[in-house]
């Protein structure tokens, strides 16, 4: 059995940090600046190396070229019957580490995406990591007016019409098109997403980048994206093991204590991207760490996610596994 991964492609941003070198053990290019991991991504401008493993860990992983060469090639047989006849893979997942605030900002909503020349984008946020008094924003407060929210804009008190939620791991945001966001400092999320790379930055807390210049806003585009009716929205409310299930991906976790077994049987729907959010897993003799992640073809055979001993052989250590596919 044919278990693929990919390599990582590193964002510097002025708001990135470097926890992915602390909690994961990677090496990373900037050191103190690397605010994005781009884990699986089929764009134009990116796309990731992809690598096959067999469930021998004595055979040394395979280069198989890209993301975009196994979606072209192996669409049915990878993805599976779930899969949309698209150009590119259509998700995108990252690992985002939030040393500092992220911008105020929103992403088109498909009906208007066209119209501003970006690309819709709806997402979702899976909390891995968080310092004490983090936070994100989400939405409007009750009673905020679409005429209050504009007339804040560029003013010290927009953030005070945003809904402000406190975080922590195992928390999940679901973020369709046009909800305006805000990631708080400390905050380590697995973020899975339309594959899209268009942004508008309504604010951004009077930041300046390292040349001493203000990034760039984009006021009328989001004026025009925001949904003015989306009031102080909830974490995600996990039904069984599912976490969401939206039009464009679903995502799944399980809870296992070392020698539990979760049983997935593809059976040619969908493709199964795990990533490993703490703790120890083996399929068959092959292990993935926290921070690991890995893609089982649709025409897989029924396999199982073994947990393994923490740490020194904590016994007591629970594995936390999230699941990416295709929605059903």
């Amino acid at each position: 059995m044919t278990i693929y991964t990919f390599g990582p492609i590193y964002q510097e941003r002025i708001w990135g940090g470097s926890a992915l070198a602390s909690l994961y053990g990677r090496t990373l290019p900037a050191p103190d600046r690397i605010g994005e991991s781009w884990e699986v991504v089929d764009r134009p401008e990116a796309v990731s190396p992809l690598f096959a493993l067999t469930e021998n860990p004595d055979q040394a992983p395979e280069a198989k070229g890209t993301l975009h060469d196994l979606w072209t090639s192996s669409r049915a047989e990878v993805f599976g019957e779930r899969a949309p006849k698209a150009e590119r893979f259509p998700i995108l997942i990252k690992l985002l580490d939030c040393r500092e605030t992220l911008s105020i900002q929103v992403h088109p909503p498909a009906a208007i995406a066209p119209q501003l020349k970006g690309e819709p984008k709806t997402e979702m946020w899976y909390f891995l990591h968080t310092e004490p008094g983090a936070k994100i924003y989400a939405g409007l407060k009750k009673g905020v007016t679409a005429d209050a929210f504009k007339a804040a804009i560029g003013t010290p008190g927009l953030a005070a019409l945003l809904h402000e939620l406190p975080t922590e791991p195992g928390e999940a945001m679901f973020l369709p098109s046009g909800r305006v966001h805000a990631i708080g400092a400390g905050n380590l999320i697995l973020e899975i997403q339309q594959n899209s790379d268009t942004t508008y930055r309504v604010d951004d807390w009077g930041r300046i980048d390292k040349d001493g210049k203000p990034r760039a806003l984009h006021i009328e585009e989001s004026k025009l994206s925001i949904d003015y009716g989306d009031f102080e929205p909830l974490f995600a409310q996990p039904h069984g093991e599912r976490v969401v299930e939206s039009a464009y991906f679903a995502t799944h976790r399980v809870f296992l204590y070392p020698g539990e077994f979760r049983t997935y049987n593809p059976n040619k729907q969908s493709f199964n991207y795990h990533f490993v959010a703490r703790g120890t897993v083996k399929i068959g003799e092959r292990s993935f760490k926290p921070g690991d992640g890995f893609l089982l073809p649709a025409s897989a055979p029924q396999y199982d996610v073994v947990a393994q001993a923490g740490k020194g052989g904590d016994q007591e250590e629970m594995v936390e596994l999230v699941t990416v596919s295709f929605p059903r």
